[in-house]
């Protein structure tokens, strides 16, 4: 039985308990960290010295960092769809996961997502809001432009760059902002809204963690 530590609204955690769902692996999720607490530990430190979610353990082996967790499972358990076994396929793959977390996670999370949420009521800065949304369309742009060439990043079915990619976009596409037309990204949201696993794991709703 593969264990996952980390609260259900993390998208960190949404990630790895997608990939967990799409490889149909077995699992247990043990709520930590946010209102959960338990990061300050000795034991989980031991786990992930960091104190941050996800960590899991497969076997008697711990790992964290979610898309380094979404590659070793997918390198594990997954398919030739899922994980190529050709190097240069799955670099031209994983690359767009690196993209996600150094590109698409801090234009998103960093200057949209986080101001708007943990702003009390009436206290946004909604004209650096503003110039968050204007920098994050021209990164979408980029992955509008990628998904010209399939249904997903890895051909007809999710691989393990989509997990990576692909969580983030619930919370852009039902965010209080004012969207560009991006079709070919939008026709990517609704095929990966109509899979189970992540309308389980990702589709999952953000507004506890909104400053009161």
């Amino acid at each position: 039985m593969i264990t996952v530590w980390g609260r259900a609204t993390s998208s960190n955690v949404q990630t790895v308990m997608w990939a967990l769902a799409e490889l149909d692996l077995a699992h247990e999720r043990i709520d930590a960290g946010g209102p959960f607490g338990g990061l300050d530990s000795v034991q989980f430190a031991a786990m992930n010295p960091n104190r941050l979610v996800p960590v899991l353990r497969d076997g008697g082996e711990y790992l964290w960092e979610s898309a380094s967790i979404v590659r070793y499972l997918g390198a594990r358990y997954g398919s030739e769809q899922f994980w190529p076994v050709d190097p240069l396929k799955r670099a031209k793959l994983d690359q767009w996961s690196d993209w996600t977390k150094t590109t698409l996670v801090p234009a998103f999370l960093g200057k949209v997502f986080l101001p708007i949420i943990s702003a009390k009521p009436g206290a946004r800065d909604d004209v650096a809001i503003a110039k968050g949304v204007a920098d994050l369309t021209k990164v979408l742009q980029v992955f509008e432009e990628r998904l010209r060439e399939g249904s997903y990043l890895g051909g007809d079915a999710p691989c393990f760059a989509d997990i990576v990619a692909g969580t983030l976009l619930y919370r852009y596409f039902t965010l209080e902002i004012e969207r560009a037309r991006l079709p070919h990204l939008e026709a990517y949201y609704d095929r990966l809204t109509q899979r189970p696993a992540y309308a389980r794991h990702v589709m999952i709703s953000y507004e506890s963690m909104r400053a009161k």
